[in-house]
């Protein structure tokens, strides 16, 4: 086997982790911003003459989890076909060199 499909396989696994990275990178909320984004719910509830309550305020960040995990779980699944198919191919070309 020669060194091109070592790269291709060792660039499906960059790719695969580049993907996971830029995911939760880009996942809606980031932890750094849920306390400014709690501050912003209880302004609105008083706004509108609401009581802004736990079980509410846990549901919106519930939701958005949500929202950001089947983002993440996307892109995962991507990666792993990607790296998947690349070892498939090293595979074969093993098995090419070895028989």
């Amino acid at each position: 086997m020669n060194n091109s499909d070592y790269n291709k396989a060792e660039n499906a696994v960059d790719q695969t982790e580049n993907s996971l990275k830029n995911a939760a990178d880009n996942a809606k909320w980031k932890i750094s911003e849920l306390a400014d984004k709690a501050k912003d719910y209880i302004n609105e509830k008083r706004d509108n003459d609401q009581e802004a309550t736990q079980e509410d305020w846990l549901d919106r960040v519930k939701s958005n989890v949500s929202d950001a995990w089947e983002d993440i779980k996307d892109k995962a699944d991507e990666a792993w076909e990607k790296t998947k198919d690349a070892a498939e191919d090293v595979k074969a070309e093993w098995r090419k060199k070895t028989n």
